[in-house]
């Protein structure tokens, strides 16, 4: 983020009291390591010993499977779909073979211990919850609760579901600051939704105000008090 932009971004927050803060999970606070080696690896590598082809081949066939129902969908996201459509059996052994992929990103411990102090935080996220407790097994007494918009409400992260977490935690919108990596998923969508979002970048590629990591939020409601 440049630091230039900093006042403007303060601003949003000036005179709010922010309630919660709520963190998107893979991407954010989680590295997409564990995700990335199911669904590019472990699943194909599955896939081609059941139907006997090589792993190239078992590749191409199951990322055009994936790339055909798209992320705008539930199915995108359900390992459970998944592994009924391709016919592969349980999860359990692929899910298993993966947990040692987990990493948080190095400053999210810091971010959370010191924020939880002062604020109920939260996590928003579309992985379903079969994946989502696995990922935060080693975070979770942070979150006061964790939602998942696939096996909580049934849909992606669209504005409604942000009003549904918004519900549940008692809480107005406008006292909600919500981060995430995906611009529409994570931020236009929470924005839409009355909530201020901040979008996360930490390619500092795509969007220049934007964060690069999660200690610059910690700086933010540090400066917005």
């Amino acid at each position: 983020m440049d630091l230039d932009l900093l006042p403007m971004i303060i601003s949003r927050f000036h005179m709010k009291q922010i309630e919660v803060i709520s963190f998107d999970a893979e991407g954010t606070i989680v590295t997409p390591d564990f995700s990335e080696a199911i669904w590019r690896e472990a699943i194909p590598a599955l896939y081609a010993e059941t139907r006997g082809l090589d792993l190239a081949q078992a590749k191409r066939r199951v990322y055009e499977e994936y790339e055909a129902v798209g992320n705008q969908r539930l199915e995108w996201y359900d390992i459970e779909y998944w592994f009924s459509y391709l016919d592969l059996g349980s999860s359990r052994r692929v899910i298993q073979s993966c947990l040692d992929k987990i990493a948080y990103y190095p400053e999210v411990i810091d971010v959370l211990s010191s924020l939880a102090a002062k604020h109920r935080l939260i996590v928003a996220s579309g992985t379903p919850l079969e994946l989502l407790d696995f990922l935060l097994a080693g975070i979770k007494p942070y979150f006061a609760r964790v939602f998942s918009s696939v096996s909580h409400f049934g849909q992606l992260k669209s504005p409604d579901f942000y009003l549904k977490l918004c519900a549940e935690m008692g809480v107005k919108p406008s006292r909600v600051i919500h981060v995430g990596d995906s611009w529409q998923f994570d931020c236009l969508n929470a924005r839409e939704a009355g909530i201020h979002a901040l979008y996360l970048d930490r390619s500092r590629r795509d969007h220049e105000e934007c964060l690069s990591d999660l200690s610059q939020l910690k700086h933010i409601l540090s400066l917005s008090v």
